[in-house]
């Protein structure tokens, strides 16, 4: 009797076992799958410019690219202007990220607040930030301040546009069932609509995120003493194009390492999705 109960309890570990097996093995796959090209592009690149088909001033090999960013690592200037450019990003994203989200529940739940505020926050969305970047500094200065309004600028409109469409994308059923319940405002949002419009709500921090990088560039080329904006600008000023290359290289590491993280965050909290993930074809 007890190895007839022990052998379902063997089979279960083993199974569970297998199946972790498996999905190790498929985020392998991923990873392997994803080096997959940028290592195409290195080793062409590399093979370009030590065979002398590159203008080293204008587009060095890779090697000499890594050889500036050791240089870089090792005297702590690399990690001096990264430490002042992320600050700057994350104080704009929390800023603009949490009015944008403010805001996109407010205007999502009232239509009159829609029709006052809408027409007015959509022209200002479609300002480019080059336009308002000089603006800023001749109302704010080249300190901190213009720099973190720029990126809140920039960081609010991804998130309420798409907080406002996840709420008025809701099933009114949800309002009904609400109703029913007798929840108050606050319950009916914390509890039904914020859950309901969470992807689009998420979708939202992805992409402010994003923007907060690219916003925090034209901040720091346009006006800056340190971060990697500027690292970037005086390299250019003096033709030192491995350290552009440098620059660029960390922007687009730091902005898959956030957007990695936010996508970490969305399968935690949308793991009741039941949505397609494709069919592993090419």
């Amino acid at each position: 009797m007890e190895k007839a109960e022990a052998m379902p309890l063997v089979k279960g570990k083993a199974g569970t076992r297998r199946r972790l097996n498996q999905r190790r093995s498929i985020q392998l796959k991923n990873v392997l799958l994803a080096a997959v090209l940028p290592i195409v592009i290195l080793v062409i690149w590399e093979a370009a410019g030590r065979m002398g088909k590159l203008n080293p001033i204008l587009l060095p090999a890779p090697s000499k690219i890594l050889e500036e960013f050791v240089s870089l690592t090792a005297s702590g200037e690399l990690a001096r202007h990264l430490g002042i450019s992320a600050w700057r990003a994350l104080l704009g994203f929390l800023l603009g990220g949490g009015l944008g989200l403010a805001t996109g529940v407010w205007v999502g739940f009232s239509y009159k607040t829609e029709r006052l505020l809408d027409p007015t926050l959509q022209m200002l969305r479609t300002l480019p930030h080059l336009a308002i970047a000089p603006l800023f500094i001749l109302w704010f200065g080249f300190g901190e301040m213009s720099k973190i309004l720029l990126i809140a600028k920039g960081t609010f409109f991804p998130l309420y546009v798409n907080t406002f469409l996840g709420i008025r994308s809701v099933d009114g059923k949800l309002f009904d069932v609400g109703r029913v319940l007798q929840f108050s405002k606050w319950h009916m949002i914390t509890k039904l609509i914020i859950p309901a419009a969470m992807p689009n709500i998420l979708l939202g921090v992805r992409l402010s995120v994003g923007v907060a990088w690219l916003v925090l560039v034209v901040a720091e080329m346009m006006g800056s003493s340190s971060g990697i904006g500027f690292l970037i600008n005086d390299a250019r000023s003096f033709s030192l194009t491995a350290v552009v290359f440098v620059g660029i290289i960390v922007f687009a590491l730091v902005g898959k390492l956030t957007d990695s993280l936010v996508k970490l965050l969305e399968r935690r909290l949308l793991r009741w999705q039941d949505s397609y993930k494709g069919d592993g074809t090419i």
